[in-house]
């Protein structure tokens, strides 16, 4: 079992950067490939953006395309997002999700694990 654990949410003006971290309990964490959703009000969960377990090439959504970025430290067992000129439909809880040896995904039902989720919200 692999618990996630996201950090880094909170308020934000739009415009503004935020950087979000999930540390994994895994200890084979590098061999995991990794993800961000994102889950608005009232709407379906989301893909954001992905890594891979293998090369570290990531795959990025359009809404998302030019202002965030996702990175690993596998040293660490933690994943990043760094979100850049937020605005204010950025605002949802934000997860992070694992998957095992995972292909390079956007689809939720690929993920193995997810953690709690934290709160981001864009102030306009």
């Amino acid at each position: 079992q692999v618990q996630l654990v996201e950090s880094g949410g909170g308020v934000v003006q739009a415009g503004g950067s935020l950087r979000l971290s999930c540390a994994a309990s895994a200890r084979t964490f590098s061999t995991y490939a990794m993800g961000w959703f994102r889950q608005a009000p009232g709407q379906e969960r989301e893909f954001v953006v992905c890594i891979t377990w293998t090369n570290g090439a990531t795959y990025v959504a359009d809404s998302a395309k030019g202002r965030f970025t996702i990175s690993r430290d596998n040293a660490k067992n933690t994943v990043y997002l760094q979100m850049n000129s937020l605005k204010p439909e950025d605002t949802a809880v934000y997860y992070c999700a694992a998957a095992y040896r995972g292909t390079w995904s956007r689809r939720e039902s690929d993920y193995d694990y997810w953690g709690q989720g934290t709160q981001v919200t864009v102030s306009s």
